[in-house]
């Protein structure tokens, strides 16, 4: 596959999980999972990244400790972009460190897929339309599997 083939792959996967209920640690289609392991799942069934697993993890852990884990996740697989494509992934810092992400599907609006606990499920939505993805401590960065010049 291509470059582009591999992006539209990777958002009709994520697309294949929306409305699973959102379920922390947990990585099945239509029953649960969180934001991690759908970015897992997606990357991994379509086989564009060696399989792994990082849990377990606490639902709270970003709150009590400073340590980069779920931002460690994606450094040691992806590279850090600046002008990310759909495909590439979205991660946001909630308390004190990232651990939060999900899958952009397009970039003008900026959207994403996410499994998200206050929606209790993967959704899909705009940047713009939810306040706690929009909030400036959130610092946003993105990452991409795919080679890049920016």
């Amino acid at each position: 596959m291509t470059e582009s083939e591999q992006r539209q792959a990777v958002v009709a996967e994520a697309r294949k999980w929306m409305l699973t209920p959102y379920r922390h640690g947990a990585d099945l289609r239509g029953v649960g999972v969180d934001c991690g392991m759908l970015i897992v799942r997606v990357f991994v069934d379509l086989g564009l990244t060696p399989p792994f697993d990082p849990r377990p993890y606490d639902p709270d852990w970003m709150i009590h400790r400073d340590d980069e884990k779920y931002l460690s996740f994606f450094s040691e697989r992806c590279a850090r972009v600046q002008r990310p494509g759909p495909g590439d992934i979205a991660l946001f810092r909630y308390g004190r460190s990232y651990s939060h992400g999900g899958v952009v599907t397009q970039t003008d609006p900026m959207a994403i897929i996410h499994a998200f606990h206050d929606a209790g499920c993967v959704i899909e939505e705009r940047l713009t339309q939810n306040p706690a993805l929009t909030d400036p401590r959130r610092k946003l960065v993105y990452f991409s599997i795919w080679p890049t010049t920016n």
